[in-house]
């Protein structure tokens, strides 16, 4: 899945200048790179390479951290994969109707964890582009603590700490109800746990729901 020698990474790699940058700048590049250059949406399937997301230009959790790994492997960076699952609840918004009432309650979920300066930084704000967020919070000025809803799962919905500046960042930690440790790359992670889900709302998923769920992140970030 991490096929960074795919071309089409090593383009953006090299167009990116990436590997030129002093490693501190190289994390924060990729990383702002892959949540705000990358969408938050919906792909097929949690499995597909760091290549396909790069081209679909859109990524959730761990697609999006797919492609996160794939370049920090390919620009000299150590790291790892986070699993977990979620509470469905934290898509609710996101997800909406039938799709929601349909949706398994534990969502499978990933982060990226970077090595840095001996020691290992858990990243996961990278999921949501900011310009997601941004309109996410002004159409809930109200909020003024915890939020959970529309992909996030945060204590402070004002003031998430979504940049990296040598720090952990979250976005949907707060919805965390199983760990199922580390891995070296999300092959190994498929491996073992995976979004378990019948047969017939994988194919319902795939070419209906997260269409609709695409649907309902654009209406929200054109707004």
């Amino acid at each position: 899945m991490l096929d960074f020698s795919n071309s089409g990474i090593q383009k953006l790699i090299e167009r990116k200048g990436w590997k030129k940058l002093d490693e501190f700048e190289r994390i924060k590049s990729i990383y702002n790179y892959v949540r705000d250059e990358i969408l938050f949406g919906y792909n097929v399937d949690d499995s597909i390479p760091a290549s396909k997301v790069l081209e679909d230009g859109y990524g959730q959790c761990n697609t999006k951290g797919t492609l996160f790994m794939a370049i920090l492997r390919a620009c000299g960076i150590p790291c790892r994969v986070h699993g977990f699952t979620i509470d469905k609840k934290l898509q609710k918004g996101a997800m909406t109707g039938f799709v929601y009432k349909m949706a398994p309650q534990n969502v499978f979920h990933s982060w990226v964890e970077v090595y840095f300066e001996n020691q290992w930084y858990e990243l996961e704000a990278f999921i949501l582009d900011k310009a997601y967020l941004m309109k996410l919070q002004d159409q809930n000025p109200e909020c003024k603590g915890a939020f959970c809803g529309y992909g996030v799962a945060v204590k402070d919905f004002r003031n998430p700490v979504i940049d990296f500046d040598r720090n952990n960042t979250y976005i949907q930690s707060e919805g965390i109800n199983q760990d199922f440790g580390v891995y070296d790359c999300p092959d190994e992670l498929l491996k073992e746990h995976h979004q378990e889900m019948s047969a017939i709302k994988s194919f319902a998923y795939r070419n209906l729901g997260r269409h609709l769920m695409n649907r309902n992140v654009r209406k929200i970030r054109n707004r």
